[in-house]
């Protein structure tokens, strides 16, 4: 984790990065995230302009430092409202700006941004040079292809350009179209085909300008392979957050080249303890962290057991720290009867 990240701290982290993602990116999750890898970039939920310049909801804003390098995304195509929210991001501390402009669900749409912005670079374009006049730390764009009847491969270099043109010199881009009319936010993540060598060939005909790829990508392997064929960053979602050892652990590594050891879930788990205290002491309920730690041990011995036991008892009125002991003893449990059973 890094004190108060420098923008080229922040580019270096966004080499891996955890996909804003509604629901289940909240501060809970990344501090989890944070227990597992030091290095990459962390993305909050999207957090309208609106709700915080009109709506005031500035506890939206609310992390812990521990949680850098940390991002925040931004949902809005008002100019003025987004400008006036990246100011409040910066002044809250966190490390970059991001905006959204692939969310493809109704209400989104309905406040017209997310991925219906693809339609309006321009617009797009003001919002981003507006939010820049008035941060020190990068601003940049999360994207689509392309939206309906779009063709990718012309409109996808016409934004890019755009966009990059206002300064904005980071963009992620997510690997498939979003269907607005006829497919749920849920299908627009599987049913799209995902067209990574489009992604590729942005970065030849943007070399300046740092381009990471989403959509897809399920472990350190293939974000390795995009790295290596010459793509600037990853940004993983869904895996992260279900399988968030199996991709994280070993990510300061594989990604980073860093020589220490690799992290564990066990040690993450435990790294949660004082954490999940003070979260109780200030009023809150302990599924509200444990819920994002149920697939810590995805795939190992004891895995179900682990679950069943978070998710059964988390909710309980008192339930506290010693939940996550109980699971571990299923977890260190499970592992003695596996090497019982090959000794």
């Amino acid at each position: 984790m890094m004190d108060n990240p420098t923008n080229k701290d922040v580019y270096s982290a966004a080499r891996l990065s955890v996909a804003p993602m509604m629901d289940w990116t909240d501060r809970h999750c990344r501090y989890l995230h944070r227990q597992l890898s030091r290095r990459v970039l962390l993305y909050t939920e999207m957090v309208t302009a609106p709700a915080l310049v009109r709506g005031g909801a500035l506890h939206l804003l609310d992390f812990s430092a521990q949680e850098h390098p940390v991002a925040l995304q931004l949902g809005g195509s008002d100019p003025r409202e987004l400008a006036q929210a990246a100011q409040l991001g910066a002044q809250a501390g966190y490390a970059e700006i991001n905006l959204n402009v692939g969310c493809p669900s109704d209400r989104v749409q309905s406040g017209t941004f997310g991925a219906v912005l693809m339609k309006s670079p321009g617009l797009v374009a003001e919002c981003c040079a507006a939010m820049r006049e008035v941060v020190d730390v990068p601003v940049t764009v999360k994207c689509r292809i392309g939206v309906d009847d779009q063709n990718p491969a012309v409109i996808l270099p016409e934004f890019i350009a755009r966009v990059g043109a206002t300064g904005v010199d980071r963009l992620t881009i997510h690997a498939r179209m979003a269907w607005l009319q006829g497919l749920s936010p849920k299908e627009n993540r599987d049913i799209p085909p995902l067209n990574y060598p489009l992604v590729q060939d942005m970065k030849g005909l943007f070399p300046a300008l740092h381009l990471s790829v989403n959509g897809g990508i399920e472990t350190l392997e293939q974000a390795s392979e995009f790295l290596d064929a010459g793509l600037d960053g990853v940004m993983i979602g869904r895996a992260a957050y279900h399988q968030p050892a199996q991709i994280l652990c070993a990510a300061d590594r594989v990604i980073f080249g860093e020589t220490g050891p690799d992290t564990t879930a066990e040690g993450a788990a435990r790294a949660m303890l004082e954490y999940i205290e003070a979260h109780l002491a200030a009023g809150g309920r302990l599924n509200q962290v444990t819920r994002h730690m149920l697939g810590l041990f995805a795939g190992r011995p004891g895995a179900r057991a682990w679950r069943r036991t978070l998710s059964e008892g988390a909710p309980r009125p008192g339930a506290g720290p010693e939940l996550i002991e109980a699971a571990l003893a299923e977890i260190d449990g499970a592992a003695s009867v596996k090497a019982g059973a090959s000794a």
